[in-house]
């Protein structure tokens, strides 16, 4: 057990800026409310772990020692992690593991991107191609869509999902999403609309991919000895774990099922000594609609996840809710900012104080999973309420 409290956190909203604003602005407004909300000050911040994915969307080298000069803040220890779309949670583990070893007492880990507003949308996927194989896929033209699409028709024969599974996912997410004032798109959706929008990569429509969206998020990481009441009525991260997989998919054993998910998810569950069973809760990264569905089997959070899916297993009422923030498909997806806010969402669920769509009765446990890549470079965290 990790014993790492999420003493506090804060979102900008993700969306699509064009107010003039920037990463700088969205930074500083993250990371004051989230010292805020910690009852904390910046002064009491000893460390900076900053996630950025690309430097071509944030044009700017070196981010961490930046961020922390807009911050104000000086003398601490400052770095950036990238990992693709894991970058975030990867950050946040990064921001964990200086706690753990005593060499932070309070970390800010603040996630960024401006992924929607400064470059066109054809030149930010050629970007994303560049974080699969640049040689063998990137530079060739291949893109994101098109290898989540192989490996989810994959997923499709071997399972039985099928296009209306992932409609329902694509439905949801952005009905949680309309409780959500940060989120980017807050639809009132049906599956019809789905099936209406256009064909991206059989067989993803427009409506079952992410948004391109803007945005920072940020979360205070202390031990409870770090904070003035011991981190009272606070989640803790309890266990983390990651895991990756070959990065070229035609040379995975399995293409459609994202396995290396499953090897994190036990190295979290070992770590903090916990079950599937007493999860109550989900943050999943689904950077597409059926990537939900391949993302909760490669968990095991359930043994047929396309049954459980039909039965309303992962709906808001049902027995696991998945994605009540609207995930990235709702939410939407600041690269950067995505795993730190899905750790926040999952923090304020069990302190029962989530500002979206909350859980009837925050469980013991909430999970939080990233990747980047096709569940290349996966990361999982668990957290616990107070007790």
């Amino acid at each position: 057990m990790s014993g790492v409290v999420v003493a506090g956190g804060a979102m900008t909203p993700f969306n699509r800026r064009k107010d003039g604003s920037g990463m700088r602005d969205w930074a500083r407004a993250a990371f004051f409310d989230a010292v805020s909300d910690a009852r904390l000050e910046a002064r009491d911040i000893d460390a900076l772990v900053v996630a950025s994915e690309s430097d071509f969307f944030t044009l700017q080298l070196n981010p961490a020692a930046l961020i922390a000069d807009e911050l104000g803040l000086f003398g601490i220890a400052a770095q950036r992690v990238e990992g693709g779309g894991a970058s975030g949670h990867l950050a946040v583990h990064a921001g964990a593991a200086m706690v753990m070893a005593g060499r932070a007492r309070r970390v800010a880990v603040l996630g960024l991107e401006p992924s929607a507003s400064h470059l066109p949308g054809a030149a930010v996927g050629a970007l994303y191609g560049l974080s699969f194989d640049a040689w063998t896929d990137g530079m060739t033209g291949v893109d994101a869509t098109s290898l989540y699409a192989l490996s989810v028709q994959a997923f499709m024969e071997e399972t039985g999902a099928g296009q209306d599974d992932f409609a329902a996912i694509a439905v949801r997410n952005r009905g949680n999403a309309r409780a959500n004032p940060n989120a980017h798109l807050p639809l009132d959706i049906a599956a019809a609309d789905v099936a209406a929008s256009p064909v991206i990569a059989q067989p993803y429509r427009r409506l079952d991919c992410s948004p391109l969206s803007d945005g920072a998020a940020c979360v205070i990481l202390a031990g409870a000895a770090g904070l003035p009441d011991g981190g009272a009525g606070r989640a803790r991260i309890a266990g983390m774990g990651v895991a990756n997989d070959r990065v070229r998919l035609g040379e995975r054993a399995r293409p459609g099922r994202f396995e290396a998910k499953g090897v994190a998810m036990r190295r979290a569950l070992a770590e903090a000594g916990a079950t599937v069973s007493e999860i109550g809760l989900a943050e999943i990264y689904d950077s597409y609609s059926g990537a939900q569905l391949q993302a909760l089997d490669g968990l095991g959070l359930r043994e047929d996840v396309v049954r459980a899916e039909r039965e309303g297993v992962f709906a808001a009422d049902g027995a696991l809710p998945v994605n009540l923030s609207g995930g990235l498909l709702g939410q939407g997806a600041p690269v950067g900012a995505t795993g730190v806010a899905q750790v926040l969402a999952c923090a304020l669920q069990l302190e029962d104080r989530y500002f979206g769509r909350r859980v009837a009765t925050p469980p013991r446990y909430a999970l939080a999973d990233t990747h980047g890549g096709v569940a290349t470079l996966n990361a999982v965290s668990l957290l616990e309420g107070a007790r």
